[in-house]
């Protein structure tokens, strides 16, 4: 019988790498319209660091998650783009 894979630790390796992609996305990204939908980005990626910090695994991925489905969202929308960093402005 094969070991079972450590779920702590494999949700562990998973938000430090979705996070990991999400700050490099929103890196990249410019917005035009509401800076509350980009602070509101910001805020679910500082959660995410500060649930990790305090080992709450599953809070982590899912502002994780959240920081990534407003980061769509905007760009769906139409007020986040691909752009030199989150400092630009469309508009």
């Amino acid at each position: 019988m094969a070991d079972k894979p450590d779920v702590a630790e494999s949700l562990r390796s998973e938000t430090v790498k979705w996070l990991g992609k999400a700050e490099e996305r929103l890196s990249r990204i410019s917005y035009s319209g509401d800076r509350e939908f980009l602070e509101n980005i910001k805020a679910y990626i500082s959660d995410a660091h500060y649930f990790m910090e305090q080992e709450d695994l599953v809070r982590a991925f899912e502002a994780v998650i959240w920081a990534w489905a407003w980061m769509e969202i905007g760009e769906r929308i139409g007020i986040l783009g691909e752009g030199t960093g989150s400092e630009s402005g469309r508009g």
